[in-house]
């Protein structure tokens, strides 16, 4: 297939952009034009939780239903602007291994990586600092994994079990449905833990209402015990790991996002069985420009 670009500027750099009417998400025919529109159109509140982080990104350059590939350093052939970070394999101070991340502070760098059909953008909880290494974790993330026939409406009933014990330790928190099948709890931390320290905050968390609450859910990872159950995943908080940004697209079959939602949308999916659905991407758009950056309120604001 002949490959039809045009050239554009953004922040003042020349972009190459390639084949925009593209289908990217067959369920829906999205085409990889209206990708790069939502990234622009949510640009103003995606890039705050972008800045200062090294990304890692999963590609799907041929559309969701081809296949995909998971990149953590700097593509080939980057341009030079392309702000990037060198930093240990681990996320944490010391030797071995280093990885070169690029780090998405611009509508330019989120265009071009865009481009390249990087659907899917995580990050660390932790940002870079002024010496090129990573900082302590300015935030603390759970991930809320249902084994089926749980479903979202069990996340929820969690999600508020989480809640409250992260009010206990005067930590805020701000859910955001996951885009996939479950829902993502954040809290804002002072930066004083190391990545270490808050993975094991998050586990005793998720072991103490394991205890508490046997029948809904789960801390251990064994996956034969979680039909049924809502799976609290401590380990997103280990200095390697990524988690899926806020704002961000998801690689499945229609063009669902990452996206926060408030805690009354919360308490309506635990009150009622279908009470909360993953949202879509024109959804996640109109709840943009009606609310602006629910997630960035709810992380500052009282628990």
């Amino acid at each position: 297939m002949r490959e039809h670009h045009q050239i554009v500027e953004v922040d003042g750099h020349r972009l190459r952009i390639s084949n925009l009417d593209k289908v990217l998400y067959p369920e829906t025919g999205t085409t990889k034009g209206e990708v790069l529109n939502y990234y622009a159109r949510v640009a103003p509140v995606l890039l705050p939780h972008l800045a200062g982080r090294a990304m890692t990104r999963i590609r799907w350059p041929n559309g969701t239903a081809e296949s995909s590939f998971f990149e953590k350093n700097l593509p080939p052939g980057a341009p030079g602007w392309l702000r990037s970070v060198t930093v240990p394999s681990t996320g944490s101070r010391g030797g071995g291994d280093t990885i070169t991340y690029p780090v998405v502070d611009s509508l330019a760098a989120l265009t071009y990586l865009a481009n390249l059909g990087s659907l899917e953008l995580h990050v660390h909880q932790w940002k870079v600092g002024d010496d090129g290494q990573p900082e302590n974790p300015d935030r603390l993330v759970i991930d809320l994994d249902p084994g089926a026939p749980a479903g979202l409406h069990e996340c929820c009933e969690v999600a508020m079990l989480v809640r409250e014990r992260l009010g206990e330790l005067g930590l805020a928190s701000a859910p955001v449905t996951s885009g996939s099948k479950g829902l993502h709890l954040y809290a804002a931390l002072p930066g004083k833990l190391t990545a270490d320290e808050v993975r094991d905050l998050a586990q005793d968390i998720a072991q103490d209402l394991s205890k508490a609450h046997s029948d809904l859910v789960l801390s251990k990872m064994t996956k034969s015990l979680r039909p049924g159950k809502v799976f609290l995943d401590w380990s997103q908080n280990t200095g390697s790991k990524t988690t899926i940004t806020p704002y961000s697209l998801r690689g499945t079959a229609a063009p669902f996002v990452a996206a926060p939602r408030t805690w009354e949308e919360i308490e309506q999916g635990a009150a009622e069985k279908d009470g909360l659905r993953q949202c879509a991407m024109s959804e996640v758009l109109d709840r943009v420009d009606a609310q602006g950056d629910m997630f960035s309120r709810l992380m500052s604001g009282p628990s």
